[in-house]
């Protein structure tokens, strides 16, 4: 992969604040940004759910799958990616660490259960779309999986410059 001289992050994460640092990845780090980035915009996380659209319930379990992922990727590039190589330095894997524990985690735990218990409300001649549609929280849940869309667009957009590839996905105005 070609080498990236330095990237600029700039976020904005609820319950965190902003991330806004400039570093120089290594090797390591750009070969987990492609990674990570191929898992992100290959699922529900960046695509718009629609009203009416999708299945709730698939919707949060896509985003709890990148748990694994990122995990799993973080632990196959080992510990380059999350060591710092200068001081006040940051690193992949602390940014990967931020998305998931105050972007992901607050939603997950807050809607996993709420769904979960509604869910165990439905009958057995309602399909679970029928169901999901009926439920007084859809909308709010669909805004709040909206926003998260947002911030992860624009982290899998600095996963891209971390990684010195042309975005392959792009958010498209109707």
């Amino acid at each position: 992969m070609p080498k990236t001289e330095s990237v600029e992050i700039n976020l904005k994460i609820p319950l965190f604040g902003g991330v806004k640092w400039t570093w120089t990845p290594n090797d390591a780090e750009r070969e987990a940004a492609w990674e990570l980035y191929v898992e992100l915009v290959t699922r529900i996380s960046v695509v718009e759910l629609k009203g009416g659209e999708g299945i709730l319930r698939e919707a949060l379990g896509s985003l709890y799958s990148v748990f694994s992922t990122t995990r799993g990727i973080l632990r196959s590039h080992g510990p380059e990616v999350a060591k710092p190589r200068k001081k006040k330095e940051h690193s992949l894997g602390e940014l990967a660490i931020i998305i998931l524990n105050y972007q992901l985690r607050p939603l997950l735990a807050e809607w996993h259960p709420r769904l979960m218990e509604y869910e165990s409300k439905r009958s057995d001649d309602t399909s679970a779309k029928e169901h999901e549609d009926k439920w007084e929280c859809n909308d709010e849940l669909r805004e709040r999986l909206d926003e998260t869309r947002r911030i992860l667009i624009a982290y899998s957009d600095c996963l891209a410059r971390i990684a010195n590839v042309e975005p392959l996905y792009e958010e498209r105005a109707e």
